[in-house]
């Protein structure tokens, strides 16, 4: 039998491990807005494809062989192997996808709930249309660290130029197989073999051709042409959010009570 002055600091001890729980999970609702800063006729952006994490996914890296992950972006935008090769490296990551096609001057946002302690840094990938195989996204998993160790926002936006298109040697140029224009079937596509490396002036090359959304295709791009952006707000979780977070340490706190009464009741039979 133990002794009653190590059951009681045993009881005490798991309603404060529930304080402390509560005090490190403090979610903020993330609003994600992107914007294509393109000029009139120029590029487009897929959709973005992001997840708020511990700086553990590494989808692609310069110089190496693009693989599943990173091509599924960059020759389709769909991230249909990204998003589940990210849910697998970090299972708590809060992941998302944002915006359809945006054309330039166009921009869409969506707010998500963050946890800023767990997840503090920020991911990201979308495919540049037109193109065979060329997207946007962070190499380093830790470059873009969103939160700071308090759960400060300290990272409002993120501007990406020309300068930062990556080509991912996938697919060979050409404009039969590209996807957003108008004689483009993006279902074919002839293997490059090469690998990921820094290119938006192959995109020059679809210079004077129709697009998807009816416009005549102009690069117009130097390396120092803003291209995207994507901006942060944070704020607290709303009260019906705080309430159900609130309910839920409720639930637990009674799971753990009920259970130290078992386990007290059966110590005390012994």
């Amino acid at each position: 039998m133990f002794p009653s002055f190590l059951r009681n600091r045993w009881a005490l001890a798991l309603p404060a491990a529930l304080v402390a729980a509560s005090v490190q999970a403090m979610p903020v609702n993330v609003t994600v807005k992107v914007q294509n800063l393109a000029a009139a006729n120029g590029i487009g952006m897929a959709p973005l494809h992001f997840g708020f994490n511990q700086g553990v996914f590494d989808a692609f890296n310069l110089g190496g062989v693009a693989t599943a992950p990173i091509v599924s972006v960059a020759e389709g935008g769909s991230g249909s192997d990204w998003q589940p090769a990210f849910a697998a490296a970090e299972p708590t990551a809060t992941r998302g996808t944002v915006g359809g096609a945006l054309l330039p001057g166009m921009m869409a946002s969506m707010t998500i709930m963050v946890d800023p302690l767990l997840n503090p840094f920020f991911t990201f990938a979308a495919m540049v249309i037109p193109s065979n195989d060329h997207f946007i996204g962070n190499d380093l998993p830790t470059e873009y660290r969103i939160f700071d160790a308090a759960g400060n926002l300290v990272i409002t936006s993120i501007t990406q130029f020309a300068s930062d298109i990556w080509d991912a040697g996938s697919e060979v140029f050409d404009p039969l197989a590209a996807a957003f224009l108008q004689i483009g079937n993006n279902d074919l596509r002839t293997p490059q073999n090469s690998v990921v490396t820094f290119d938006f002036a192959e995109l020059a090359g679809f210079n004077g051709l129709s697009t998807a959304a009816g416009y005549v295709f102009n690069s117009g791009l130097t390396a120092n042409s803003e291209i995207y952006r994507i901006s942060f707000t944070a704020t607290p979780v709303s009260e019906p959010q705080s309430v159900a977070l609130v309910l839920g340490g409720l639930a637990m706190s009674g799971f753990f009570a009920r259970r130290r009464r078992q386990l007290s009741q059966a110590i005390t039979a012994a």
